[in-house]
């Protein structure tokens, strides 16, 4: 059952569209490369793939986890005391969301607010960022 707290102290990041966008524009620039159009077909797939993901996808932070909704439907939970570490890779870019737990590492592509990201990770689990210092 999840506590009253819990829901006051819950943040949902906001949806990033800019890495599947830029992805898009970039595949279609493979055009004028004169190349076979399949490398066009696959990278405008898969971009269309995350734009569809930047949609349907939601990270909330509560105080203990990390939760991945899909429609409003969480399918993934990852609690936070598992963790052994976690970095924003070129956020700026953007980039690729890094954290381990105990388990196994995941790899996120940046499809969520990362500044908001960043600052909802730093006020949970500040001490497991690598490299942690001062943005």
């Amino acid at each position: 059952m999840i506590k009253k707290s819990e829901i006051e102290n819950s943040v949902t990041i906001s949806p990033s569209f800019q890495l599947p966008i830029i992805l898009i524009f970039l595949s279609f620039m493979l055009l004028f490369l004169k190349i076979s159009i399949w490398p066009t077909i696959v990278s405008a797939s898969f971009s269309f793939f995350l734009l569809l993901q930047a949609f349907t996808l939601r990270i909330k932070i509560t105080n203990d986890d990390f939760i991945v909704l899909q429609l409003g439907k969480e399918i993934r939970t990852f609690p936070f005391k598992n963790w052994i570490s976690w970095k924003l890779f070129l956020p700026e870019l953007p980039g690729i969301f890094y954290f381990r737990e105990e388990s196994s590492p995941h790899l996120l592509p940046i499809l969520f607010n990362p500044k908001q990201l960043r600052k909802e990770l730093v006020s949970r689990v500040e001490s497991l960022e690598i490299g942690n210092h001062d943005s």
